[in-house]
């Protein structure tokens, strides 16, 4: 399979963004992800089992979570926003920010010289800075965290599509490192069941693993994992609800909104909380 690294895996989601541009009734437009998907991008889904109709997780995930980024903007006067492991995400170029935002992407040197190479020219809408950290480096990422949390009042993180990628011990310790900015009052995630694991790892498990970037993290306790770090869950949306809502659903998706219909209501539960997108509050 052609997933070297976990960096690659954004050119994977770019290409499932360029797919969604190219509808007549696009949920979002990223002129820019073709570009940054490349060929290589386009080798990762075309090689991957199931690899374009299973591309709507991850549409949806976009959808959803330009919904709750601008809520924050909006509504809670966000004035600064970490993301993390930021990918090939191109939301400074595509969404219409406060010109007085501040933005900053976060990630490898090496996927964050390439995205940097390839918008180069390309305005955005807010401060933009692209910073090259590792963010397994826990002495880095607390300078990082000190520096960007300096000249900030009401914080947003997001980490999209990162969490399944490391183990429970490393989320902790970044959870406990977010926790102690200032400023964070919200942390934007996407988050797996143990059960949602299994199925991503029968579909995709051997190309992330094969590429260093084995899927991992799904704690049974939900988003409670959460709650001995500082956070608790203020919003959760269920990817599968969310899916429906968006008309962006699998196939097999109305036989599973019945089953779940006639199961009991712990049953039901646990099939809404399959996967979703979730804001965390800092607890004060």
């Amino acid at each position: 399979m052609p997933i070297e690294n976990v960096s690659d895996t954004a050119r994977w989601v770019a290409v499932y963004r360029a797919m969604e541009t190219a509808r007549p009734d696009a949920l979002f437009h990223d002129r820019f992800a073709d570009r940054l998907a490349g060929p290589e991008g386009l080798q990762i889904v075309n090689e991957m089992k199931k690899g374009r109709s299973l591309a709507w997780p991850m549409i949806v995930r976009t959808a959803v979570f330009d919904e709750l980024i601008l809520d924050r903007i909006r509504k809670f006067g966000v004035d600064t926003i970490i993301n993390l492991a930021a990918g090939l995400d191109t939301r400074p170029w595509r969404l219409v920010l406060p010109p007085s935002l501040r933005w900053f992407d976060v990630d490898l040197p090496e996927i964050t010289e390439y995205k940097a190479t390839a918008m180069r020219g390309e305005p955005t809408s807010c401060i933009y800075e692209a910073i090259a950290v590792d963010l397994r480096d826990a002495a880095a990422r607390a300078e990082l965290f000190a520096r960007i949390d300096a000249g900030a009042t009401t914080t947003l993180v997001i980490a999209e599509g990162l969490l399944i990628y490391l183990d429970e011990s490393q989320v902790a310790a970044l959870a406990r490192d977010i926790a102690s900015i200032k400023s964070a009052r919200w942390w934007l995630i996407d988050l797996a069941s143990p059960r949602l694991l299994k199925i991503m790892s029968k579909h995709w498990g051997g190309a992330v693993t094969a590429g260093s970037a084995p899927f991992q993290f799904a704690p049974a306790s939900g988003t409670a994992f959460f709650n001995e770090f500082g956070w608790s869950e203020l919003e959760f949306r269920s990817g599968m609800y969310e899916a429906h809502r968006l008309h962006r659903e699998m196939k097999m998706a109305p036989l599973w909104r019945l089953l779940a219909r006639i199961s009991s209501a712990t049953q039901r539960e646990e099939f809404r909380r399959m996967s979703g997108y979730v804001m965390l509050e800092r607890k004060t």
